[in-house]
């Protein structure tokens, strides 16, 4: 788990890919990222030039009426914690200068949309055999990169804004109430720079995210429009560069887990507010320490905002790690690690007859995992979580074994109530929840339905018949025809 979520209070580390990360020319360089992409203690392109990020990473002549443009609609902005037209601008610029490895974006040609739609047809077709889950894709769709920031964008702002919004508020909050009035002006300022930060800090992330990205469930969480199956050509193609496997065999695999994904999402109502809510509790579970803010704020001149940029990147911050946020990480950490271990354990059997290549592919997306790609500090880096390899492959074992032991009905019945799901526990001693007896919550379910619904038809019929006395007289045959039945 990272100790600094949005990368507040330390500054970043150095890329774990080497060079790549690193500045280039001052500037952002190939589009690649900070190894802490929503952190604040140092932005791309060079601390002295806190908004070389917002202006494609180098500053001529030409460019200088732009960049103040985009300051004051940056000093301007009065929305929520986050700038979101500033994440999304960026995103797109990120998006269209490429990857590290020169890739670039591309439309969608008609031949990839039939491909991935026959792909996902294909992998709906293998799923049925291995899964009592019936299909949750009902179109397939082929996005380009800028496509995916532009579809995923919303399901970003829900996961982000709880975050963002208690953190920022520490901006607000720092001041006594009676002289929040004199001090308006520079917290509104403090706001609109705290929210243009953190879009641009998201924006930056997203735009690297896309480049890698080969669907839209590949963080384990749904962030396409729901039923809608989506994968990108140009991040599968890139993916299987190397490998040595047909494209189309790739392109089969992917879809697979991404029509998984869909089922899985689609047929379990809870699963996507379960998610959710523990990012929202971690949110509300974050306290920061305001004392150096305070400092801070007393010293700031508002005629130099500048000087808040510096305090960013000193670490002006510093959250604590709460019991609360402990709770809510644990409990996103374990039902991630579950849906991504039954989504490799059905894959697997339903790849493994078809594509001669299923457990390279497996073991490939295994590594990818593990090596902690953009898509993992991301999620990281957003919500302090990491997604532990250990514990994904201790989860696809135990569905593995729930499959052999109870069958398709019985490892995917777990679904229908969260109360029923293994727990980080069980993940250690699969064996014991595998052969444990479980509780059957749909026939509790349809018991208290049935009690509930008896007690209304009880009620109705004394209403109508005006009196219990009246009602028992009428019913008296029915009576003793129940005791009969009991007897």
């Amino acid at each position: 788990m990272s100790d600094t979520p949005f990368g507040f209070g330390l500054p970043p580390e150095e890329p774990e890919n080497g060079d790549d990360g690193k500045k280039k020319g001052g500037g952002q360089g190939g589009g690649q990222g900070p190894a802490n992409p929503f952190g604040f203690g140092g932005l791309p392109g060079g601390g002295d030039n806190p908004f070389a990020a917002m202006f494609g990473g180098s500053m001529n002549p030409g460019d200088l009426g732009a960049a103040f443009q985009q300051l004051g609609q940056m000093l301007s902005y009065e929305g929520g914690p986050v700038n979101w037209d500033m994440a999304k601008d960026i995103a797109r610029q990120t998006v269209a200068r490429g990857t590290a490895d020169g890739s670039k974006d591309a439309s969608v040609t008609d031949g990839e949309r039939a491909a991935i739609h026959e792909a996902v047809r294909l992998a709906d077709l293998w799923l049925d055999g291995v899964t009592s889950l019936p299909s949750g894709a009902g179109t397939a769709v082929a996005w380009s990169r800028a496509e995916w920031v532009e579809s995923t964008l919303p399901v970003w702002k829900d996961l982000v804004d709880p975050v963002a919004e208690r953190v920022g508020a520490a901006m607000g909050g720092v001041l006594p109430e009676e002289m929040q009035a004199m001090a308006g002006p520079l917290l509104g300022m403090m706001r609109s720079m705290g929210g243009a930060m953190f879009g641009t800090q998201i924006g930056q992330a997203l735009g690297v995210l896309a480049g890698e990205v080969v669907g839209s469930t590949d963080v384990g969480l749904p962030l396409g429009p729901a039923g809608k199956a989506a994968l990108l050509p140009v991040n599968i193609e890139a993916f299987g560069s190397g490998l040595e496997v047909p494209q189309e065999e790739v392109r089969l695999y992917l879809a697979l887990r991404e029509a998984a994904h869909q089922r899985l999402f689609a047929h379990v109502p809870w699963l996507r507010s379960h998610l959710f809510g523990a990012v929202e509790g971690y949110a509300r579970g974050i306290k920061v320490d305001t004392s150096k803010l305070e400092d801070v704020v007393g010293q700031l001149d508002p005629t130099h905002p500048e000087q808040l940029q510096e305090a960013l990147q000193q670490g002006m911050f510093q959250p604590e790690d709460t019991p609360e946020q402990k709770a809510a990480l644990a409990r996103l950490e374990t039902a991630l690690a579950l849906v991504e271990g039954w989504v490799d354990a059905v894959v697997h059997a339903a790849a493994a007859p078809h594509l001669p290549s299923a457990d390279r592919l497996r073991e490939t997306l295994r590594r990818r995992r593990a090596s902690g790609g953009p898509a993992e500090q991301t999620f990281a880096t957003l919500i302090g979580l990491e997604l532990r390899p250990r514990r994904l492959r201790d989860a696809s074992r135990l569905w593995a074994s729930l499959t052999d032991a109870r069958g398709l009905e019985g490892r995917d019945g777990l679904w229908e109530h969260p109360d029923m799901l293994p727990t980080a526990a069980d993940l250690d001693d699969p064996d014991g929840f595998v052969h444990r007896e479980h509780l059957d919550f749909s026939e509790l379910d349809k018991m208290l339905g049935e009690a509930a619904k008896g007690a209304h038809g009880s009620q109705g019929s004394q209403d109508s018949s005006g009196s219990p006395e009246k009602k028992r007289d009428e019913s008296g045959e029915a009576d003793k025809g129940d005791e009969g039945d009991k007897k």
